[in-house]
């Protein structure tokens, strides 16, 4: 997978109308369409989360006083960008309209031994 900032650069962060079954003609189904791309989200979700938190690990600083709060530009700034990229939904979305998620469906029958 590569760098989701990169990606998603150009995308509107704002929440716009979708014609939800034009959306689920590729599933058939309108509630399998929102379980691919709410899955897809949530693992967008984690994968940010995960990168912004090792980035400003790097600038903890240990100390035992409440009192000495800095404020670094550096981490200010990376916050303020992941603030601003889209939410998960909205990639997801996009991701899915756009033909680039790959998904399958489990069929399991019951087996009667």
């Amino acid at each position: 997978m590569s760098d989701i900032k990169t990606q998603v650069q150009g995308l509107d962060p704002n929440v716009r109308a979708r014609d939800v079954h034009g959306m689920a003609k590729e599933t058939g189904n309108i509630y399998e369409t929102l379980v691919v791309v709410a899955k897809r989200a949530r693992m967008l979700s984690v994968d940010l989360k995960h990168e912004l938190h090792n980035k400003l690990e790097e600038f903890a600083v240990s100390t035992d006083t409440i009192e000495e709060i800095n404020e670094n530009k550096e981490q200010i700034e990376i916050s303020k960008f992941y603030e601003r990229l889209p939410n998960p939904v909205i990639i997801a979305t996009e991701e899915y309209a756009d033909g680039k998620l790959y998904y399958r469906k489990n069929d399991q029958k019951k087996r009667k031994y």
